[in-house]
Parts: structure tokens; C-alpha cells; sequence
């Protein structure tokens, strides 16, 4: 039990922690290099789900915050039944993982609306008085800034053989595209280890 809340508090303190930096003190669109071009801090919002996935509109983002809500309850209760039947260490990380970044991602969705004014390209987001959010409860966008462009071409550039539809509307082809957050990182790293050394493990 000890070990399974320890790295859900690491992993939403460090999410947290990273997302509200990055909304005070970044706008929307701005680029930090941290690692010459293969790892910046990109700041950018998403409505939707995770590595910046969109889901139908205002009613779609209530139905996944609700979704959301739903999911970590589950993962919560299989969580405490799998501690309670001492099922192994790898399996109890796992789900945390999964867990702690489900929720780091709901706390956002549900209440960055109602904490933090609207960021944009030319003005940061601050925290907001009552009533001056961006949006109601769980309304809310989810904070994204990992960026990780680490081979980066034009179509000119590449090989013959790739498709032109993996090349985006900048006629870029870049990998790794897509923009993600700490806690999209260990909801991957929770359903990879998952996946590949405790599929024996899962049942109850």
C-alpha cells in the first residue's frame, strides 16, 4: 500500500507541479529547447484526450470528464482489491501508474477551468478570482508541454518511399509528433509494463 501511494503522489505532485508552471509561465504556442531540437517544452491545450486527441465538442469533453471520473473509480477499486490479495509488486506499480496519470489528467479537465484565467498566444493564464475562470467544472483543458521532435524533415528531404499523409499540413514528418504530459507518460508506461509482463497477473 505504502509503495502504490507513494508513486501516485509522485506522479500527480510532479504533474501538477510541471502543468502549473507551465500554465503561469508560458503562453500558448511558446517553445523552450531543453535538449537541443530532440526535447522542448511546448505549451499547448488540449479538449480532449491524451497526447492532444480530440472528442466531439463541449458535449464530448463533458461525456469523457464524466468518463474519466468513472475510470479512475474502477482502476481505484481494483487497485485496493489487487493490494488486499498481495498480487505482485509489478502489477500494483502498474496500475498506480495508470491510476496516478488517469487522475492528474481529470484534475485538469475538471477544475483548471474554474482556477486559471484563458491562456493565448500573447497573454499567460493566471490563477483566477471566483466566477473569472475559462470554464465551468469540468470544462477544463488539459495542460500539455512534452515535445519531443527527435527526427525532423521535409517532404523534399525524406526518402521516396514514405507516404506524403505522414507529412503534416507544415510538410514536416516529424517523430515524435504529438505533445503529452507527465501524466500521459505514466498511463503509457503503466499500460506498457501492463501489457507485456503482467497480462498473467490481471485477474482478480
Amino acid at each position: 500500500m505504502k509503495k502504490s501511494i507513494f508513486i501516485i503522489l509522485l506522479v500527480l505532485i510532479s504533474d501538477q507541479a510541471l502543468k502549473i508552471w507551465v500554465k503561469l509561465s508560458m503562453t500558448l504556442g511558446e517553445e523552450i529547447p531543453i535538449l537541443g531540437s530532440w526535447f522542448n517544452l511546448y505549451f499547448t491545450e488540449n479538449n480532449g484526450m491524451a497526447f492532444g486527441l480530440q472528442f466531439g465538442g463541449e458535449f464530448g469533453k463533458l461525456f469523457l470528464s464524466i468518463f474519466r471520473i468513472l475510470a479512475i473509480i474502477a482502476i481505484a477499486v481494483y487497485l485496493f482489491i489487487i493490494i488486499k490479495k498481495g498480487k505482485s509488486n509489478g502489477l500494483i506499480v502498474s496500475i498506480s501508474l495508470i491510476f496516478a496519470g488517469a487522475f492528474g489528467n481529470i484534475i485538469d479537465s475538471a477544475f483548471y477551468g474554474m482556477l486559471f484565467t484563458q491562456s493565448t498566444y500573447h497573454t499567460l493564464g493566471a490563477f483566477a478570482s471566483e466566477g473569472q475562470g475559462y470554464a465551468s467544472l469540468l470544462h477544463g483543458k488539459v495542460v500539455d508541454m512534452l515535445y519531443f521532435p527527435i527526427i525532423d524533415f521535409v517532404e523534399a528531404d525524406g526518402p521516396s518511399w514514405l507516404p506524403s499523409w505522414l507529412f503534416g499540413y507544415d510538410g514536416h514528418f516529424i517523430f515524435f509528433r504529438p505533445i503529452f504530459n507527465l501524466a500521459d507518460s505514466a498511463i503509457t508506461t503503466g499500460v506498457a509494463w501492463l501489457l507485456i509482463f503482467e497480462r498473467k497477473n490481471l485477474s482478480m
